[in-house]
Formats: structure tokens, sequence, C-alpha cells
């Protein structure tokens, strides 16, 4: 049974890294594609911190950089976005792939990869920080920001909910 398993998921990634090779071969796409991923995650960002405002008595969620575009994307080395509020902080830093598209850590080829980080001072102070790795996989033609839980295995949509449920815990 653990054999059949194993094949399976060999079988798996082996479609996976090949969709990714047909996909992703010509790298000017992959800039652009990289770059509109870099600003879905900014508005998926912007679209939290103006649902959660937008409910508050006060305003509170600070989002940096306040405004994002394509251009802004940095293709060697690491891109950062943050969420803050009172000492609370959720962080997301994300940067792109060695190769064009990748299939090392998610089975899903993807070009971008990064983690959602979220503490806030006490946590600090026990070196407790919360992640998820993220991941902008291409599929079927479509490009979408996925979440994995490396202790729980699950995964998913990055959506509103999502960072809801990362930085909740923290107030």
């Amino acid at each position: 049974m653990a054999q059949e398993d194993s094949i399976a998921r060999l079988a798996r990634q082996i479609d996976a890294t090949q969709m990714a090779e047909r996909l992703l071969v010509d790298a000017d796409v992959v800039t652009k594609l990289r770059r509109r991923g870099a600003c879905d995650l900014h508005r998926l960002c912007a679209e939290f911190v103006a649902s959660v405002n937008g409910r508050l008595s006060k305003p509170l969620l600070e989002l940096s950089p306040p405004a994002y575009s394509g251009e802004e994307f940095r293709e060697s080395g690491p891109n950062l976005m943050q969420i803050s509020s009172q000492g609370r902080q959720m962080q997301i830093v994300f940067e792109a792939t060695p190769q064009l598209a990748s299939t090392e850590k998610f089975l899903t080829p993807y070009t971008l990869e990064g983690e959602v980080r979220t503490y806030n001072q006490r946590m600090l102070e026990h070196l407790d920080i919360r992640s998820r790795m993220i991941f902008f996989c291409v599929e079927n033609g479509n490009a979408a920001w996925r979440f994995f839980d490396w202790r729980t295995r699950t995964t998913g949509a990055l959506a509103v909910e999502t960072l809801a449920g990362l930085i909740g815990p923290l107030f």
C-alpha cells in the first residue's frame, strides 16, 4: 500500500513538472505572470485591510506598502508586504523561483514562493512565529495564490478569510 502511494505521488509530481515545463517556457511571459502575482497579492492584502478597517470604529490595520505596481516587483531577492496594528504583525515575504517554474516544494507548478508570518511581542519573547507557505501557482491556464500549512498539511486558495484566520489569534 505504501509503495502504491509513493508511486502515485511520483506520477503526480512528474505530470506537474511536465505541465510547468510546457506552460512556462518563455521568460518574458513568466516575468509578466510574476508581476501580476505580486499585484494580486497586494490587492488581496488591501482588500483584507479595507474590509476589517471598514467595520472598525477607528481604522487600526495598516498595509505597507500602501500602494503597489508590477514595476515594484523585485525579480531577484525577497519582496515584502506587511499588515500591522499596534505591535501585531503579518509579514508576507515572497520571491521568484530560481527556475521559471518549480514543483520542488508544492506539487502544483508555481512561479513565486513565500511565506506569511504572524506574531506579536509576546510571541517574539517566546520565539513563537506562526507561518504558512504561499505559492503563486499556474494550473490549467490559470494562476492564483495558494497556501500550504506544513503542520496540518492543509492547502487552499489564499483569500481574505485565510488572512483573517492568520492574524485573528494575535488580538
